[in-house]
Order: structure tokens, then sequence, then C-alpha cells
């Protein structure tokens, strides 16, 4: 279990789902994970968060007037100064969906598309640092982004978020990326060469895994609960993983130690 009081600068420091089904959803997860899904804020729109042991783990927001939500998780990225990661995310291809815009004092947030079409948002915190608890149950375990140009991907994050990166494996079977935060001290993210297994049209995509106590247990349960399990689990040298989807389609992963 890791406990903090901030996240490392460029680290993940919040997710959020955007859904088209606000109450399923906010159903789904807390009988899933065990998470209190926390009244929506009128003066933020209808937001909420999901709390795990009365700390915050995630948000969830519905459709914003005639935008409709994109059914996807979204992670957000720590940064000590939003203005300059939104300007060098600009001058590296990204475009900018939702411009920099306070949050009350809990901090100031921007929405981007990094030039492979992920979705990241970047989170400069005041008040509020994001999720603080990772490696538990219910609490977030690892970060990973799928990309079709793994090399543009590497280069892009260095440049904004100031990650040290690290070639774990560079072959035409398995390349993948780990990203530490600025000091080498704190392992961050993942980013995997997935242009072999992303479907066609198919945008980049960051994803977030859980983690959870039984991952064979955790599946089966959000099948039950309405969910579908894409990847059942399986061992891995990183542990008991599996591919989900929520009802509505949201696609999520999970992580256990392996059996």
């Amino acid at each position: 279990m890791t406990i903090r009081t901030k996240a490392p600068l460029g680290a993940p420091c919040w997710a959020d789902l955007w859904t088209p089904d606000v109450e399923g959803s906010r159903k789904f997860y807390s009988e899933l994970f065990g998470w209190e899904a926390l009244e929506p804020s009128p003066e933020f729109g209808g937001y909420f968060m999901f709390a795990r042991d009365n700390v915050p783990v995630a948000g969830g927001m519905g459709d914003m007037g005639d935008m409709a939500a994109d059914n996807m998780w979204k992670i957000y990225f720590d940064t000590n100064d939003i203005a300059a990661t939104v300007d060098a995310a600009q001058k590296n291809a990204a475009q900018i969906r939702f411009p920099a815009v306070a949050v009350a004092d809990l901090g100031t947030q921007a929405v981007l598309m990094d030039p492979g079409g992920a979705t990241l948002g970047a989170w400069q915190a005041g008040t509020f640092p994001g999720f603080t608890v990772l490696e538990e149950h219910g609490a977030p375990s690892w970060f990973e982004l799928h990309t079709r140009n793994h090399a543009g991907a590497v280069e892009f994050y260095r440049d904004v978020f100031h990650w040290q990166t690290t070639a774990m494996s560079d072959s035409d079977e398995f390349r993948y990326t780990t990203a530490s935060d600025a000091s080498g001290e704190d392992l961050l993210t993942g980013i995997m060469d997935a242009k072999s297994f992303l479907s066609e049209g198919a945008r980049d995509q960051w994803s977030i895994y859980w983690y959870v106590d039984d991952a064979d247990a955790a599946a089966a349960n959000a099948k039950a609960l309405g969910g579908s399990v894409v990847m059942e689990p399986q061992d891995t040298p990183f542990g008991r993983l599996a591919t989900l989807r929520d009802p509505s389609g949201a696609y999520f992963k999970l992580r256990a130690t392996a059996a």
C-alpha cells in the first residue's frame, strides 16, 4: 500500500469517468469495489466523487449539456504549472479539448488529446491533491498507454511532463517503456507499443488498473453486475491482470497479486 499527501510531479493523480449512465455507473462501481458514491455537486455541473474508506478515489460525470459523455475513464497528471504544461503539449502537437480552468480552490484542470488521440487531463493541485492511496483493494494500481506510435508517445510525455523513461523491452514482439518522475525515484506509468492489436480506427488510449484482492472474484462479480470481461484474469510477471467493460461499455482493468 502507498499513502501519500500529494502525487509526485508528472504522476497520475486523479481519474474520472465520463459516463452516459450516471446512476448505473454509481451503482456498478460501488458494488464492485466497495466504493461509496457521494452526492453529485450542482456547483460543478453534477460532478460527483467515489470514496473508498471515506477518502476520494475517483470522480464521475454525465453528459454536459449537448456534449455526450465519451464513456471513458480519464487519467489526470500532476503539474505545478498548468499553463506551461498546456503550452508544451500544444507545441508537441496535442489538441486542447478543454482549456485550463480553476475548479474553485481545489485546483486547476485542463483536458488534452495527445498526438495519437488519447485523452488525458492535467491537474495543478490547490486544496485537492487527487487520490492519496494506491495498491489497496479498490484503489489505483497502475496506469498504461496503448499507442500506435510508441517512440512518438514516449517523446511527447517526456517533453510535456518531464518524465525519465526506461525501455523495459524493445522488440517487435513486445515494446514497453516505463516512466519515472524527473528525479527518477517514483515509477509512474507504462507505454506499450500496441499497433499490432489496436483495432482499425481505434485511437491511442490510457488505461487504469484498479487493485483488487482477488481478480477472478472481481471479474465474476463484474459480470454478475452487468459488466463484461474482455480479457479473463491471467498471471503475468506484473500480477494477475484482467480487462473488463462496465455495463455502459467503458474499459477498465484489474490487477491483483499473481496466483
